[in-house]
């Protein structure tokens, strides 16, 4: 293994997985030994015996482990352990043991090979666990593309390898909850960093029940509609200006050209598609400000 490839840190938000991590830890902690790699355990507030069994890992070499008194979210877990990296790069695993171990270094030569700065691990052709996550899944990608150019399918992939300076520098941009996944790869992508794909293997979860669900889609949709307020408001406002503006003309012109006079809904519509517009070059002005500092 080269000095670059072994310049990582591996990260893993664990809520409530104490039967997963039981299993899981052993082989993680000899594969990363084995490569000379960090390993960086964010224990989110676990509710069970998670915290016990991390504490039996004290002095390991490589591992790192870090508790949260409280539950923060995916997101926060991620980002106290991103906090914590010293390496070149970093990677986050899920705790459930759905990951593979040799897709680590997978992900890892394909970074080396085109200097990417993010990597997303592509579940592409693996059936969602659930029905409710499938539809949650494919309604965050449509959105997502429908309002930005996404070069890539598994946005909300939880196997992620990036640099880690500039996933520090991001963090400030992304949420505390499971859209964290999603968020930060729309950052890179805007950011006109270079974000690719790499194929995966996953298997089902060991033990336990996934917390997502249709509530975590719907708050991943709206984090979205924010990133992109902040990055391309006009791409938000300037359909909405559009839509009020010509629907409001539609509506009265023929009831003008018909000698009826001015409808009060048309006057509404068109001036309503005024104020969207505005507010648009209002927002970009300070979008633009915000990401000049």
């Amino acid at each position: 293994m080269s000095e670059e490839q072994s310049n990582l840190s591996v990260i893993i938000p664990a809520y409530n997985e104490e039967e997963n991590l039981k299993i899981i830890l052993p082989p993680l902690i000899d594969f990363c030994n084995l490569h000379k790699w960090d390993l960086i355990i964010v224990n989110d507030g676990s509710g069970d015996n998670t915290k016990e069994l991390l504490g039996n890992y004290a002095g390991t070499e490589h591992l790192t482990v870090i508790h949260h008194k409280l539950n923060r979210g995916y997101g926060a877990a991620v980002k106290s352990g991103i906090c914590a990296c010293h390496s070149k790069y970093c990677i986050t695993i899920d705790a459930d043991g759905q990951h593979q171990l040799d897709d680590i270094e997978k992900l890892c030569t394909r970074l080396k090979a085109t200097d990417a700065d993010m990597v997303v691990g592509s579940r592409k052709g693996f059936k969602s666990a659930t029905l409710a996550r499938g539809v949650g899944k494919g309604l965050i990608r449509t959105i997502a593309k429908m309002l930005m150019p996404v070069p890539i399918h598994d946005i909300n992939s939880g196997m992620k390898m990036y640099r880690t300076d500039l996933a520090k520098k991001y963090l400030c941009l992304t949420p505390d909850t499971m859209a964290y996944s999603d968020i930060i790869t729309l950052v890179f992508i805007n950011n006109r960093h270079l974000v690719i794909e790499e194929p995966i293997t996953i298997t089902g979860r060991l033990n336990g029940k996934s917390t997502i669900d249709m509530q975590t889609a719907f708050q991943t949709v709206m984090e979205i509609i924010n990133i992109v307020t902040l990055f391309n408001p006009l791409k938000i406002f300037l359909p909405l200006s559009l839509i009020c503006f010509f629907t409001g003309l539609g509506i009265g012109l023929p009831i003008l050209i018909g000698g009826h006079g001015v409808s009060t809904g048309s006057l509404l519509g068109i001036f309503a598609g005024i104020i969207f517009f505005l507010l648009g070059l209002i927002a970009e002005q300070l979008s633009s400000l915000r990401k000049n500092h």
